[in-house]
């Protein structure tokens, strides 16, 4: 594995949410930050990967850049680095820096084990880092290799069955239950943390959402992030009217949705009333009137717990597919340090090869001319072939570096520079 390979990174397991939300970076802000590293350091393969529940930085350098990488981020969001630099960690080990991206990219670090969204974050970070011409050849390597892994994941392992938050299994819920609706519609209450996280769960659907809160301009903000109409927060029972789901997170100390506002509404078709408030925000009660469903924060906790507890026995068997992945994976990056031996070495072979032909072929013909370059062409690969081999048997067996010494000493390799096929 290349030796230079480094991270550093916050998440929520050592940093609370003011701080992560201070160096979140969206698109934009990343795509700034990838170009801070391309003109101020010497830093390759770089990927910057910013949720909700972490920002991280991944790159190739023999030096520990986490000072220069942590002060452009800050000045980049305009964070004083001295409030921020205690919450950072570092992988300086490559073998520990590419198992962390491992990890975070197949949802073992995710706040919910096995987190559905987090690969297609992974894929967006790395096609920004593409974008800016970031992504050498080790990080290509390694991200697919990282996306054929989750892919075993997923068909070898249970691992990202069913829904472990709350927020997907709400989502999982409403899917259920609109199963026979036609063009569903669905109302938001309250867009508090939960409430938020079922905003985001529901944006890629094919919903006709609403979202209200009692901060309009929250709601707004939400709306346009997520594609959904937004309505006041005044206007909430009207607009019950004329949904098939309510989605309650409503924080309050005695219910918002009662057994009298329900009885009021038009009850033609079944109405479903999902309540994730502690307290309750939807009335107990309400399931007495004709056509009206509730489901509580329990109903989905179970649902979500029952999917958990599933993850968390898979994840031995995601860790076994996780090492044999990076197995394979170390051997190319080991192989990697002997290509510009191997290139300078056929280069050279192939200047003898030159210097000889046209030494030998001044007065052949055209079919002996070509007979010739078939012929040493053919030698030349045979010729190459044992040393090849060698290289890689030595990579694996961490003696690489005495064989490249031989093989420059041998062809003065040095002097050489790396053939490039044209």
């Amino acid at each position: 594995m290349v030796n230079s390979f480094k991270s550093l990174g916050i998440s929520y397991k050592d940093s609370p949410l003011k701080i992560r939300e201070q160096l979140a970076l969206d698109e934009s802000l990343t795509k700034k930050l990838l170009v801070f590293i391309r003109d101020f350091t010497k830093a390759t393969d770089v990927l910057v990967l910013s949720t909700c529940n972490r920002t991280e930085i991944y790159y190739n350098h023999h030096d520990d850049l986490t000072d220069d990488m942590l002060k452009g981020l800050c000045l980049i969001r305009g964070v004083e680095y001295q409030e921020v630099v205690s919450y950072f960690r570092s992988y300086t080990k490559a073998e520990e820096a590419v198992e962390r991206l491992f990890s975070v990219s197949l949802g073992l670090e995710s706040q919910v084990v096995g987190d559905l969204q987090i690969i297609n974050q992974v894929k967006n970070a790395y096609q920004w880092s593409a974008d800016e011409d970031m992504a050498g050849p080790f990080l290509h390597r390694l991200m697919h290799t990282i996306f054929f892994t989750n892919k075993r994941v997923v068909q070898e392992t249970p691992f990202r069955d069913g829904a472990a938050s709350v927020s997907y299994a709400t989502k999982e819920l409403v899917e259920e239950i609109v199963t026979d609706i036609a063009d569903p519609k669905i109302l938001i209450l309250g867009l508090g943390e939960i409430g938020y996280d079922v905003c985001k769960n529901l944006a890629d659907s094919s919903f006709d959402v609403t979202i209200t809160n009692r901060t309009l301009s929250k709601a707004e903000a939400i709306a346009s992030e997520c594609g959904f109409k937004v309505v006041p927060f005044d206007t909430a029972v009207e607009q019950m009217d004329k949904v098939n789901v309510v989605i309650s997170s409503i924080a309050m100390d005695t219910p918002f949705i009662t057994k009298e506002t329900v009885a009021g509404l038009d009850m033609h078709s079944f109405k479903f009333f999902i309540d994730l408030s502690v307290p309750r925000s939807v009335e107990l009660a309400v399931e007495e009137v004709h056509g009206a469903l509730v489901y509580n924060i329990d109903n989905i906790q179970n649902k979500a717990s029952e999917a958990l507890d599933k993850r968390i026995a898979a994840i031995p068997d995601v860790k076994g597919i996780i090492n044999e992945a990076m197995a394979d994976f170390q051997d190319w990056s080991r192989e990697m340090i002997v290509s510009p031996t191997i290139k300078k070495l056929k280069g050279a072979l192939e200047e003898i090869r030159k210097e000889e032909l046209a030494r030998y072929l001044k007065d052949a013909s055209e079919e002996e001319a070509e007979m010739a370059e078939k012929v040493t062409r053919s030698m030349m690969q045979k010729v190459m072939k044992l040393p090849v081999l060698q290289l890689k048997a030595a990579c694996k067996r961490g003696e690489a570096e005495t064989l490249i010494d031989v093989l420059n000493d041998l062809f003065d390799l040095e002097k050489q520079p790396s053939y490039v096929k044209k």
